[in-house]
């Protein structure tokens, strides 16, 4: 004959197992969509040596317009 405490512990045990959580990942129906709002600006400078800037003025060929 088994002991009380032997049977309870295995009734513990097949109840702890049969009430374990279950998680379930589902994908959704619905397309994910990501809106993105940007705003670029860019401003470019550029320096030129006084020495480039004499060249330029002093051969105006350079650059034709």
């Amino acid at each position: 004959m088994t002991p009380p405490k032997t049977i309870l512990l295995v009734g513990c045990v097949a109840l702890a197992s049969a009430c374990t959580p279950t998680i379930r990942i589902e994908p959704s129906d619905k397309p994910i969509t990501i809106n993105l709002n940007v705003k670029i600006d860019q401003e470019v400078r550029i320096k030129l040596d006084k020495e480039v800037e004499d060249l330029i003025s002093n051969n105006p060929d350079l650059f034709p317009e």
